[in-house]
C-alpha cells in the first residue's frame, strides 16, 4: 500500500514540476520557435527590439556550402539577442540579390545561387518590419551578413524611418555588425601574422575561418586541406582558406557580437 502511495505521490510531483516548467517563459530568442501568445506577452515584458538577419544563399568557392551567409548571421543574431537581453531573432532572410540570370552575372554564374530583384529585396524587408511595428515592437534592426545590399538595407532603414516619423518605432542597420565581420576581423587576423592575399574577401581564410567556428559541417575540411590554393574561377576571391580554423573564427565571433551589441544598446539608450 505504501509503494502504491508512494508512486501516486511521485507520479503526482512530476506532473506539478511540468506543469511549472511549461508555464515558465521561454529561453528561446527565435521568434518562430514561440507562441504568438509567448510574443504578445514578451513583448508587453519589454522584448521590443527585434533583429532581422539576412544572409543569402550564394556559391562561396569549393570548401564552404551555399546557404553560408544564412547559418552564420541566424547564430551570430542569437548570440547578440541573447546578450541583449531584450531583443527577439525574426526569421533569416535567405533570398537577396545576387546578380542577374539573363545573362547569369556576379554569383548566378556558380550553380545554387540564388537571385531576386533589389526592388523585391526591399520591399520584403520594408513588409517584414511595417510587421513588427504593427505588433508593437519599438526597434528594428537589420543585420545584413553580405556585402552585396548593404546599399539596399541604409534605402529602407531610410524610408521606414520617413514612414514612422512621429511614431514609436525605428529601424536602422548598425555599421558595427558588417564593420566588424569584414574589415574588422581582417585587421584581427593581421595582427595574428596572416596576410591580405589568404584572408580575401570572399571564401578566403576570414570567411572560412568563421563558418568553421558557426558551423562547422558547412565547411568541407578534408578536401581543402589537401587542395591546391583556389581562385577567382573556383569562386574564391582574393584569399587562401587552406589555413583555417574555428579558433580563428571564433576571435571574429566574439569581436562581431561584442561590438554589435555595444552599437545596439547605444543606439536604443532610452527607447
Amino acid at each position: 500500500m505504501r509503494s502504491i502511495f508512494r508512486r501516486v505521490v511521485a507520479s503526482a510531483a512530476l506532473l506539478l514540476f511540468a506543469g511549472v516548467s511549461f508555464a515558465q517563459a521561454p529561453s528561446t530568442v527565435e521568434l518562430q520557435n514561440l507562441t504568438w501568445t509567448q510574443l504578445r506577452d514578451a513583448i508587453r515584458a519589454g522584448k521590443t527590439t527585434v533583429i532581422i538577419p539576412i544572409g543569402g544563399t550564394e556559391q562561396s568557392g569549393p570548401y564552404l556550402a551555399v546557404g553560408k551567409h544564412n547559418a552564420r548571421v541566424q547564430y551570430l543574431a542569437q548570440k547578440i539577442a541573447q546578450q541583449l537581453g531584450n531583443a527577439l531573432v525574426a526569421p533569416v532572410v535567405a533570398y537577396v540579390p545576387e546578380g542577374g540570370y539573363a545573362p547569369p552575372t556576379s554569383h548566378m554564374r556558380f550553380p545554387g545561387t540564388i537571385t531576386i530583384p533589389d526592388e523585391v529585396f526591399e520591399k520584403m524587408l520594408e513588409s517584414a518590419a511595417n510587421s513588427f511595428a504593427v505588433h508593437g515592437f519599438r526597434n528594428v534592426v537589420f543585420l545584413g551578413d553580405h556585402g552585396g545590399y548593404q546599399k539596399d538595407l541604409k534605402l529602407v532603414v531610410a524610408q521606414l524611418n520617413k514612414a514612422w516619423a512621429g511614431g514609436g518605432a525605428r529601424a536602422w542597420v548598425p555599421a558595427a555588425y558588417y564593420d566588424a565581420s569584414s574589415e574588422g576581423f581582417a585587421q584581427i587576423l593581421r595582427q595574428h601574422g596572416y596576410r591580405d592575399d589568404e584572408i580575401g574577401t570572399h571564401a578566403g581564410l576570414a570567411d572560412t575561418s568563421l563558418q568553421l567556428a558557426v558551423a562547422p559541417q558547412m565547411v568541407r575540411s578534408s578536401a581543402l586541406r589537401h587542395a591546391p590554393k583556389p581562385g577567382a574561377a573556383d569562386g574564391v576571391y582574393g584569399g587562401d582558406p587552406r589555413r583555417s580554423s574555428a579558433e580563428l573564427g571564433q576571435l571574429g565571433v566574439d569581436a562581431i557580437v561584442s561590438r554589435t551589441v555595444d552599437a545596439i544598446r547605444k543606439e536604443t539608450a532610452g527607447r
